[in-house]
């Protein structure tokens, strides 16, 4: 169950509204790197966490919940930059210059289908469409999605900011991008949790409850080179010494080989044969 405060998590001004830069905004809602990708990844995972993990589940739920904030603030930016925008083509025509910039760089969709407001959508006009959430099941693998997630939003918001001179926007972004610096450390704390205190990689290789004897063990810690040229060990951290979970050492191969691939004959009904041969 979940309730909603009709207020926003943090301020959103505009002072200068900018369509064009309504639109980058949409990446940071509907993108891969986006705040609707966060939302449903950390939800899932808090759905799918067994009763033994409240505070997991706590953790992922309030993560969430904060998220579907972001994207109420990025749905209210986009508005605000919408502000005045044309809506229609026929000045513009006459001005022509590729339409000017096809409508100043706004989205026709955000006129046509939300009537200037955001949308999940990205800033191509494509849709989100779930597939890069990514709930395992798994608390260790999960958490790092998690770090990776919050990592490339960072780096979009980062980039946003510099796009723009409006400040009330950098205001925004200035909080998105420090609630992004919290949310990496708190799912790096969290894998430390997960294990060996001491030890922050102590659950890996995940899933770490595998019996690692069951593994090829000639290759389970060798770095393999899949370059044609000859090439010696270049003596780099994934190449030689302990490996990082110490349950091995690193070293330098090259590709087995497992001779040809031998296919069965195609079955006539698939009409795979490269001739008209019975």
């Amino acid at each position: 169950m979940f309730f909603h405060e009709n207020e926003l998590q943090y301020p959103v001004e505009v002072e200068e509204p900018n369509p064009a830069f309504a639109r980058m905004l949409q990446q940071a809602i509907g993108g891969v790197e986006g705040e609707i990708r966060v939302f449903s990844q950390y939800l899932f995972q808090g759905m799918n966490q067994p009763p033994e993990n409240h505070e997991m589940r706590m953790l992922l739920y309030e993560t969430a919940m904060e998220e579907l904030g972001h994207v109420e603030m990025l749905a209210t930016a986009v508005a605000k930059n919408l502000e005045g925008a044309p809506v229609g083509l026929r000045e513009e025509m006459s001005q022509d210059s590729a339409v000017n910039a096809a409508m100043h760089g706004y989205l026709p969709r955000q006129f046509l289908s939300a009537g200037m407001g955001a949308m999940p959508i990205n800033s191509q006009g494509e849709p989100f469409t779930m597939d890069h959430v990514y709930a395992s099941g798994n608390p260790a693998a999960d958490m790092y999605a998690n770090v990776t997630a919050e990592a490339t939003g960072r780096t979009l918001a980062t980039r946003l900011w510099e796009m723009t001179d409006d400040p009330g926007m950098k205001d925004m972004l200035s909080y998105l991008i420090a609630r992004d610096t919290m949310h990496q450390n708190q799912w790096l704390a969290a894998l430390q949790a997960l294990g060996d205190p001491d030890d922050a990689f102590d659950h890996l290789p995940v899933p770490d409850s595998f019996p690692q004897e069951e593994e090829n063990q000639e290759f389970n810690y060798e770095f393999m080179s899949t370059t044609r040229e000859e090439r010696e060990n270049p003596e780099q951290p994934w190449t030689t010494g302990d490996s990082v979970d110490s349950e091995g050492e690193f070293s330098f191969g090259r590709q087995p080989g497992g001779g040809e691939p031998n296919l069965p004959s195609p079955d006539p009904r698939t009409y795979n044969q490269p001739t008209n041969e019975e």
